[in-house]
């Protein structure tokens, strides 16, 4: 039996690129979407009331995490069973969403990854190098090898959907998959296809993406750390 399917969208400053991600949601897939508007400052709730958009604006800038925390509470209040999380930008690929459920509903794992490195080598490059140092330390921690760390679109079950919920610390990032895993969490990857970015910036310029990579590097060793001192 199919389950009842939430993606979440966090949206801000997409205004470029909001109406192509939603429309390529709603021509490739039958499931439920909801925008979590990030207080952008552009017009992106603009042109999401304007083509009636399933939208949730934030009244401040809270940031990814808070956005995805409001979208997982959403969806357990609702009774959604799998949240699927699926950039606004416009690089993710709605064809692959439904491998992505399948692997949920055929009960192989708890969160299923879009992975860019299953079936395709990661290349070896100073833009992969932050990728390549956090599969590193995962494995380190957990013993568990995650080809891509960094993928925002992730699949997640009830079971992991509660864990945001009790858990207001949990971040869409690599860290948390190992916080999932030494919850006895099963994680799989599942072969897609990545986009660039077509309009817009990223936040992640070259400075703060070396530290974004350096912060969840020692985040996911201090997980470690924590676990040992508990056993």
């Amino acid at each position: 039996m199919s389950k009842k399917v939430l993606i979440i969208v966090p949206a801000y400053n997409e205004a470029l690129n909001i109406e192509k991600t939603i429309k390529d949601l709603t021509s490739q897939t039958n499931y439920d979407y909801l925008i979590i508007n990030d207080c952008s400052k552009d017009n992106t709730k603009e042109i999401c009331e304007k083509n009636n958009f399933n939208i949730l604006s934030l009244p401040i800038n809270y940031g990814l995490t808070s956005g995805i925390q409001v979208g997982m509470k959403y969806a357990y209040q609702n009774k959604y069973e799998i949240v699927i999380q699926f950039d606004g930008d416009g690089q993710h690929q709605a064809k692959f969403l439904k491998d992505l459920v399948k692997e949920i509903e055929d009960e192989t794992c708890n969160i299923a990854i879009g992975s860019r490195f299953v079936t395709k080598k990661k290349p070896i490059s100073m833009r992969m190098f932050g990728s390549i140092l956090l599969t590193l330390a995962i494995k380190i921690t957990t013993g568990k090898t995650i080809k891509d760390p960094t993928s925002g679109m992730r699949a997640y079950d009830k079971k992991a959907i509660e864990q945001f919920v009790n858990n207001s610390g949990l971040t869409p990032e690599p860290d948390t998959l190992v916080y999932m895993l030494k919850k006895k969490m099963k994680i799989k990857e599942v072969q897609v296809e990545m986009k660039e970015r077509e309009f817009g910036e990223s936040y992640l310029k070259p400075i703060k993406s070396a530290q974004y990579m350096i912060n969840m590097f020692f985040s996911i060793l201090f997980i470690r750390a924590i676990a040992r001192k508990s056993k």
